[in-house]
């Protein structure tokens, strides 16, 4: 997450960047989602609503010839070339608003965590996919990880045991706001989401020329099995992740 269209990531980018530390993020989310990214030798990657860089600069490590990040928030850029300063990764990072991205160079491949669910609607959901198709040469691929639209919020079980919860008031349907809030050793950091169904998705992404859009569910590192009871997350995630081409 980075991008939030209800929340001021500026305000709580230091507290953002803890909360990606939480033991759920290497053992299931990072690990599926580079898992799907796959090789990139020679290959050029974006990362949208980058944050702080946490996907970033992982793309580069995992062999990634060009990374850049892009993101909303100043604060967010800001921690990002700090700690490229730090760690020098030949990682570039620009502020963009993805609801209008125009970048004057095309990637073979866009990776956005936490970009979508922050659209209030289809029309702002369709922006967002058209802005990471410009980023694409033809035939680039589009990974995400994302809140997952398909949440039965009426039977989610507690993630406070991996130290997070979502909760959404209200009817569930389209635009629907609901809210992430991240248990933090100096008090919990909340994040506001949109709630827009998997067909809406699907229809913003094809309306913009993606194609063989595929959703995947989240998978655990095996190395991490033995760390901790994961049956909750894995049987009702959270999070989803999909992949599509131009």
């Amino acid at each position: 997450m980075g991008y939030g269209m209800g929340t001021d990531y500026d305000a709580i980018a230091a507290d953002y960047r803890r909360a990606k530390q939480q033991p759920w993020r290497l053992a299931i989310e990072s690990y599926t989602l580079m898992g799907l990214v796959g090789d990139l030798e020679r290959r050029s990657a974006v990362d949208v609503a980058c944050g702080e860089g946490f996907y970033t600069r992982l793309l580069r490590r995992h062999g990634a010839a060009r990374v850049v990040g892009v993101d909303v928030s100043e604060g967010m850029i800001r921690l990002a070339r700090e700690a490229e300063e730090v760690a020098p990764l030949g990682v570039e990072y620009r502020v963009g608003d993805a609801l209008r991205l125009d970048l004057p160079e095309t990637f073979d491949l866009a990776v956005a965590a936490y970009l979508l669910n922050y659209a209030r609607d289809a029309d702002e959901l369709a922006a967002m996919c058209r802005g990471v198709a410009r980023c694409l040469r033809p035939g680039g691929r589009f990974v995400a990880v994302n809140s997952n639209p398909g949440m039965d919020y009426r039977r989610l079980p507690s993630f406070r045991r991996y130290g997070f919860d979502v909760h959404l008031s209200g009817e569930v349907r389209d635009g629907t706001p609901f809210t992430w809030t991240f248990y933090l050793d100096g008090g919990p950091v909340r994040v506001e989401n949109y709630h827009l169904g998997v067909a809406t998705h699907e229809a913003a992404l094809r309306s913009v020329g993606f194609h063989d859009v595929t959703w995947h569910r989240p998978r655990l590192a095996p190395d991490a099995a033995a760390d901790g009871d994961w049956s909750s997350f894995l049987e009702h995630p959270p999070v989803v992740f999909l992949e599509c081409r131009t």
